[in-house]
Parts: structure tokens; sequence; C-alpha cells
């Protein structure tokens, strides 16, 4: 299928002349990092703009910065980046495991991690990790930086606080010691958005976090089950009572992919089978 509507393409060098650009097209823009939605959506008329700002060859945008208490992971990195890096599958394993499961190899060689928090589709496998990470967004326009809480960042479907002046430079991801994993519901393997998702994030001090996709308007930490957790020696029959918070805490709906009970029915069975491989993993032992 082909892109029928015209627009304007540039391809700035530096920071600088993008920033000029956003600031001067005021709005009338849109920016390719990996292009796996972008050109999708050119194509299915979902998308229009006048113009398109491929900011590709901007070489400091694709940089993983590892720090001894931060992982700056920049606009143009990919998820196949993510995942071939060892230390990143050491020092953040939910986003590695999260990456692992985004669409299909081809897909991951070009999609940016950036560019899944900026489509802020409900189902983004991402979400989950960053949020129970509690990442921080590095935006910039013309005269000024900022940085948004993840926690702030989606405001609706497929809407965020990123203003049409601003560019993403990154996603700042603090370290300390964890472990956990992302549990994924997707009708086969392949090029499947998530039905539902959770991440998952424990520690040595008893202290617990977890995050849903697919299964809200916007992605979200579990406060309820966390507060419930906190502090608390895991047993089978905590388990139990604990996933009895879930349908508190999510409100998915029915589409064509899947019942809004199937996806709470599913949403407890991975919480209990995510929580236990985490401990399983902390302790050294077997999932």
């Amino acid at each position: 299928m082909a892109i029928i509507n015209d627009f304007n393409y540039h391809k700035p060098k530096d920071m600088d002349e993008t920033l000029l650009l956003l600031s001067k097209l005021k709005g009338k823009a849109k920016i390719l990092a990996g292009g796996t939605d972008l050109i999708v959506h050119l194509k299915e008329e979902i998308v229009k703009t006048e113009n398109v700002i491929d900011i590709k060859e901007i070489t400091q945008l694709n940089k993983i910065e590892i720090s001894e208490d931060n992982i700056f992971i920049g606009a143009g990195v990919t998820f196949t980046e993510i995942i071939e890096s060892q230390k990143l599958k050491e020092k953040i394993p939910i986003l590695w495991e999260a990456s692992m499961t985004v669409a299909s190899v081809g897909i991951r060689n070009r999609a940016t991690v950036v560019g899944n928090i900026c489509s802020a589709i409900p189902s983004l496998d991402s979400a989950p990790a960053l949020l129970v990470y509690d990442a921080e967004i590095v935006v910039q326009n013309k005269t000024e930086k900022r940085v948004i809480s993840i926690h702030d960042w989606f405001t609706g479907p497929k809407k965020t606080l990123l203003k049409s002046d601003e560019l993403v430079l990154g996603i700042n991801i603090p370290i300390f010691q964890h472990n956990g994993t992302y549990e994924k519901l997707g009708r086969y393997k392949g090029e499947d958005l998530a039905q539902a998702g959770i991440g998952i994030l424990v520690n040595e001090t008893k202290n617990y976090r977890f995050a849903y996709c697919a299964v809200g308007p916007v992605p979200k930490r579990m406060k309820k089950l966390e507060e419930f957790l906190k502090g608390k020696e895991i047993t089978d029959d905590l388990i139990e009572e604990a996933s009895e918070l879930i349908p508190s805490e999510i409100s998915p709906i029915a589409d064509m992919r899947s019942s809004k009970e199937y996806r709470i029915h599913m949403m407890k069975i991975m919480f209990k089978r995510g929580l236990l491989k985490s401990i399983a993993n902390m302790k050294g032992g077997r999932s």
C-alpha cells in the first residue's frame, strides 16, 4: 500500500536543526525514528501530516549510556539494541524481557523504545517495565529541557504530555538491586499486540511493584496490590488472596481480540506465575 497524501520530508543533521524545525512548523510535523507505526499510519490514512522529520541521522540520540546509578536510553535506540546488550539484561531485566516480546525480529530491528511510548497505545509492551522502574522521559524544545515522570507521561489512549515543539531525547532508568519479569498474553507468537500484560518487580526488602498494559486506557502501576503485599513473605495463600485485588486495579474492555472476563482471568494467572518466577530468580532458584 502506497502513501497517497503529500508531505514535506526533512532530514536534519543535528539537534539544533531538529528543534528549530519543530519550533517553526508549530505542530504540523511528525517525527520519524523507526517508523514502524508512523509509516503504517500514513499508508492507512490514520495519520495525515504536512511534514515528516527524520531523526535517524542524529547520532547523539542513538546512545545507551550506563553510569553507576542510571541508564539513559536515547530516542534512536531500537528494541534489538536493548536485547543485544548483556549489561541491560543484567541491570534492567524487565525491560529486556519485554523487548523480546515486541512484534517480530524485523520490527524490533527498527522500532525504538521511545517511539513505543510516544505511540501511547494502551497495549505497548515497554510501559509496564518503565513504570515499575520509575523511569523519566527527557524532552527538549528550542529553549528548554524538561523531565517528565513515566507516571505522568500517558494522558489517554495515543496521548502523552509531549508538546508539539518538543523532541524526546531519551529515557532515564535508575539502577538498583531487583529481579522481575514481564508476562504477556497474546493470541499467537509473532506480531501480536498484548491482550494483557503485567510487569513485576521484586527486591530483597519485600517491596513489590506491578504495572499493567492493555487492560486499561493507559498503562499504570497497581498500587493496591503493591500496598497489600508490601513487607510480606510470599505464600501460595497470600498470592491467591492478592490476586482477588486485580479486578479492582484494571478496567479492560471486550473487543475482537479478547473478552473482558478473559483478560481479568488471565491477569490473575500471569500475576501468580510472574511473581513466583521473579522470587525464584531473585533467590537463584528455578522458576
